[in-house]
């Protein structure tokens, strides 16, 4: 995430804060020390603004268990069944 100094900020405030809008957060520091979180607010119907890739760091998210399983059997398949390499066949 961005990091902004105190001073930068109050020059560009409004610039900043239409970017935080948009989705793109900052931090504001005070001599290199992180103070505050800049952040979007919800619109008022209620949903989050769209976040850009790397939004969910962290987290996984995977398909559903019968999903997996069908993934599963496939790759099982794929590799059991028939030569490695075709032309060699």
């Amino acid at each position: 995430m961005r990091r902004i100094n105190i001073h930068e900020a109050k020059t560009h405030l409004s610039r900043l804060v239409e970017e935080a809008a948009k989705g793109r957060p900052f931090i504001i520091a005070k001599a290199g020390k992180p103070m505050v979180q800049v952040v979007p607010l919800e619109s008022a119907s209620g949903e989050r603004r769209k976040q850009f890739i790397g939004c969910m760091k962290g987290e996984f998210v995977a398909p559903s268990l019968e999903e997996f399983n069908e993934m599963d059997a496939e790759i099982a398949r794929l590799f059991n069944d028939g030569p490695i390499f075709p032309d060699e066949a």
